[in-house]
């Protein structure tokens, strides 16, 4: 094999085993709902967007023949699923969770019928679903900004998770490489901001970390 082709399958894995490492931090919080039964300080809209774009880039990976998009984002919306379901299965005010599902995924079917019955041009195709999953991922990456505000307002970072933070930054520079490698900016550019804002977190966790979490303290010396 050619050192390209090398290259080439490394990337590709570094791409599954990092972004499977990021979407399985949610496996702490399932366990915490299964041993609870309640899903005190868990957020369900994370599952729900991630699970959205998983699908997302899911229809991308397919209509593009990736097989590492393909890979990646089905298991990644198997497990965000699994999360949902085991939300709602604790969740006691179920009306609300269940609006906000129903409404993201009627949006995802719009989408779907968007994409694949009103534009039969393939690359017309292809180009227009990467622009709506890149601005989608920019969204999801942006969106915690405003907990990165209350980090410093409040000098404390009890609120972030350092190990989505590291998972996070593996994976957002893995696929931006990825796409570089293949001249696709919709995978390059939007996970610029995943990188940025994951080095951002990494400032404040050496900045305000916790007192008694030598895992932290590591990051100062």
């Amino acid at each position: 094999m050619e050192a390209g082709g090398v290259a080439d399958s490394l990337l590709s894995g570094a791409c599954v085993v990092f972004t499977l490492g990021m979407f399985s931090t949610g496996l702490s919080d399932l366990r915490h709902m299964q041993m609870t039964r309640s899903v005190d300080s868990v957020q369900f809209l994370p599952f729900l967007t991630t699970d959205v774009n998983n699908l997302g880039w899911l229809s991308y990976g397919v209509l593009k023949g990736d097989g590492t998009l393909i890979i990646v984002n089905a298991l990644g919306a198997m497990l965000q699923t699994l999360y949902i379901v085991a939300y709602l299965r604790y969740c006691p005010q179920k009306r609300g969770v269940l609006l906000q599902t129903a409404t993201l995924l009627g949006v995802l079917f719009l989408g779907y019928g968007y994409f694949w019955l009103l534009i039969p041009d393939v690359e017309a195709r292809l180009q227009q679903l990467g622009l709506f999953c890149s601005v989608f991922t920019i969204s999801m990456y942006l969106s915690p900004l405003a907990d990165l505000a209350k980090v410093i307002q409040t000098k404390s970072t009890h609120r972030l998770s350092f190990s989505l933070t590291i998972a996070t930054l593996l994976s957002s520079a893995s696929w931006s490489l990825y796409g570089f490698r293949l001249s696709d900016p919709y995978i390059t550019v939007p996970n610029l901001p995943g990188i940025l804002t994951s080095l951002i977190r990494l400032w404040l966790f050496w900045k305000y970390p916790p007192e008694h979490d030598k895992n932290y303290r590591l990051l100062q010396t």
